[in-house]
C-alpha cells in the first residue's frame, strides 16, 4: 500500500499528464516544433542546392574577366598583349583581389607562375593542383580535396599555335562558401526557437483562457449540493465556451426547479398528511368493542383515507405539471368542449347552471386537463354557493385569445385573500371553509400556465366571483368569424 503522500503525488502527476491543458499545449508545441524544423531543413536544402549554381557563376565570371583582359591592351605599353601570357596573368592578379573563399593560380610552361596572396592550402596541395592542370588543352572543371577543404576549380589553358603556354585557374573552397549556409541555417534555427518559445507561452496562456470556463464548470459542479443550487457560471462572449456555460446554467436552473418542486412536494405532503394520520391513529387506539363504536371509527377512518387519497392525487398532479409531457394539446371544437364541460359540471350540485357563452372554432388545448381545471373551478363555486345559487360557465375566442370562465353569485373573496388564493394549501377567509386540500386553485393555475396562459379573478365580498382562464388560441378557427354565441 502506498503512503498517503506518495499516492497523492502519483494522483496529481496522473491528473497533470491527463489534463486537457497539457495535451493542447503539447500538441501545439510538437506541431510548431516540427514545422520550425521542417522550415529550417528546407531552407538549408535550398541554400545548399544554390551553392553549386553560385560557384559556377563566380568561376565563370573570373574566367570571363581574364578573357576580356587578354583581348585588350597592356596598360603600360598600350599594345595588345599578344602571346605574353605572363603579362596577362600579372596585370590580372594586380588588379583583382579574390574573396576569402576564392584563390587564383597561374601556370606558365607547366610551372607555377603567380598566385593570389595568402593561399589557404599547403604547397603540396598547390603542386598537386598544378600537376592536374599544367598540360591542359581545353577548359577543365574539377574538384580537389585539400587540407583547407574541398576546392571547386575551373582551369582555362592559353594556347599558342595549338600548344599550351599557360593555364589560368580560379578556385572556390566549397566548405568556406558553405559557412554562409551554416550561418543562415543557425540564424533561421535561432529565430524558429525563439518563435517556438513565444508560441508555447502564448499557447499556455490561450489554453488557460479557453479552459477557464471549463474549470469554472467543474468547480461549480463540485460545490453544488442538494441544498444549494444557486451558483451560476458567468457567461461572457458568444463562443462555444460561452454556449457551454449558458447550457450548464440552464441545466442548473432546471435542477434547482426540480429540487425545489421535490422539496415543496415533500414538505406539503408531510404537513397535510400529518393531521389525518394522527386522527386515524388516535381513533384506532381508542376504538372500543361496541359495534356502533367500531362502525363510527371505520367510517371516520375511511373519510380520512379518502381525503388523504385526494391529497396525494392533487400533489402528484402538481408534481407532473413540472414535466414537459404534462399536457398533450390536440385540436378541439370549442363549442363541443364547452357543452361537455357544462354537462359534467351539472352533476356537482343542485345549482342554477348556465352556459353564458360558447366560442366557435378549433382550439389547440389538452381537453382532459382543461376540463379538470374548469370542473375544479365549478366545484369551488358549488362549495361557496347555496343550493339554488347561480353558476355560469362560458367560453369565447377573440384576438387570438381563448377565455374560459366560471362565475358564481356566492359570498365572494376578501380583498386580502386575492393575492394568495393560488398558493398551495391556502384556504381563504372570505369564502366558506371546506374540507378540500387547498390545492385545487394551484392545479388550475398549473394547467393554465402549461398552456402558456394565466388565471384571472374578479370578486367582491358578498357579490360572487369570476375565475377566467386566459389562453392563447393556437389553432386555426373552423370559420373566418370567431364569435361568442349567447345561449338562451
Amino acid at each position: 500500500m502506498q503512503p498517503p503522500r506518495r499516492a497523492t503525488l502519483t494522483r496529481r502527476v496522473r491528473e497533470l499528464l491527463a489534463s486537457l491543458r497539457l495535451r493542447l499545449v503539447w500538441w501545439f508545441v510538437v506541431v510548431m516544433a516540427l514545422t520550425t524544423l521542417a522550415s529550417v531543413v528546407l531552407a538549408r536544402q535550398v541554400l545548399v542546392q544554390g551553392i553549386d549554381a553560385r560557384i559556377d557563376a563566380e568561376l565563370a565570371q573570373e574566367i570571363e574577366e581574364v578573357r576580356r583582359l587578354a583581348d585588350g591592351n597592356d596598360p603600360e605599353t598600350g599594345e595588345p598583349f599578344g602571346t605574353r601570357v605572363d603579362r596577362i596573368f600579372d596585370v590580372f592578379l594586380d588588379r583583382n583581389v579574390p574573396s576569402s573563399h576564392e584563390v587564383l593560380l597561374t601556370f606558365i610552361d607547366a610551372a607555377p607562375h603567380r598566385a593570389s596572396p595568402g593561399l589557404p592550402f599547403e604547397t603540396e596541395d598547390g603542386e598537386h593542383l598544378g600537376a592536374l592542370v599544367s598540360d591542359l588543352a581545353a577548359p577543365d572543371r574539377g574538384r580537389l580535396a585539400t587540407g583547407a577543404g574541398t576546392l571547386d576549380y575551373l582551369a582555362v589553358p592559353f594556347l599558342v599555335d595549338g600548344s599550351t603556354v599557360g593555364v589560368f585557374v580560379v578556385g572556390i573552397f566549397r566548405d568556406l562558401r558553405g559557412r554562409e549556409v551554416d550561418a543562415a541555417t543557425l540564424a533561421a534555427a535561432a529565430v524558429g526557437l525563439i518563435m517556438l518559445i513565444i508560441g508555447s507561452a502564448l499557447a499556455i496562456r490561450l489554453a488557460d483562457r479557453v479552459l477557464r470556463p471549463v474549470r469554472l464548470v467543474t468547480r461549480t459542479a463540485r460545490s453544488i449540493s442538494e441544498t444549494d443550487l444557486s451558483q451560476r457560471i458567468p457567461v461572457r462572449g458568444y463562443d462555444e465556451i460561452s454556449d457551454l456555460a449558458a447550457t450548464f446554467n440552464d441545466m442548473l436552473d432546471r435542477l434547482e426547479s426540480a429540487f425545489a418542486t421535490q422539496r415543496r412536494l415533500v414538505d406539503d405532503a408531510g404537513h397535510e398528511l400529518r393531521t389525518p394520520i394522527t386522527i386515524i391513529g388516535g381513533h384506532l387506539e381508542l376504538i372500543g368493542e361496541e359495534p356502533d363504536d367500531v362502525r363510527r371509527t371505520v367510517h371516520l377512518v375511511r373519510n380520512e383515507l379518502d381525503r388523504m387519497s385526494r391529497l396525494v392525487d392533487d400533489l402528484l398532479t402538481l408534481a407532473r405539471s413540472e414535466r414537459p409531457d404534462f399536457l398533450r394539446p390536440e385540436p378541439n371544437d370549442l363549442a363541443d368542449l364547452t357543452r361537455q364541460i357544462a354537462d359534467k359540471a351539472r352533476g356537482l350540485g343542485e345549482r342554477a347552471w348556465e352556459i353564458e357563452g360558447s366560442g366557435a372554432g378549433l382550439v389547440m388545448v389538452d381537453a382532459q386537463r382543461l376540463t379538470q381545471a374548469i370542473l375544479q373551478l365549478a366545484e369551488n363555486a358549488v362549495r361557496h354557493t347555496s343550493p339554488g345559487g347561480s353558476i355560469a360557465i362560458g367560453t369565447a375566442v377573440a384576438d387570438g385569445t381563448l377565455r374560459i370562465w366560471v362565475r358564481d353569485d356566492g359570498a365572494g373573496i376578501a380583498a386580502d385573500d386575492l393575492d394568495r388564493i393560488f398558493d398551495r394549501f391556502y384556504r381563504g377567509r372570505g369564502r366558506r371553509r371546506s374540507d378540500g386540500s387547498g390545492l385545487g386553485l394551484s392545479i388550475v393555475q398549473a394547467i393554465a400556465e402549461g398552456h402558456g396562459g394565466r388565471v384571472e379573478v374578479i370578486s367582491r365580498p358578498n357579490d360572487g366571483a369570476t375565475f377566467t382562464i386566459v389562453l392563447p388560441a393556437r389553432a386555426a378557427p373552423r370559420s373566418a368569424d370567431l364569435e361568442v354565441t349567447p345561449t338562451p
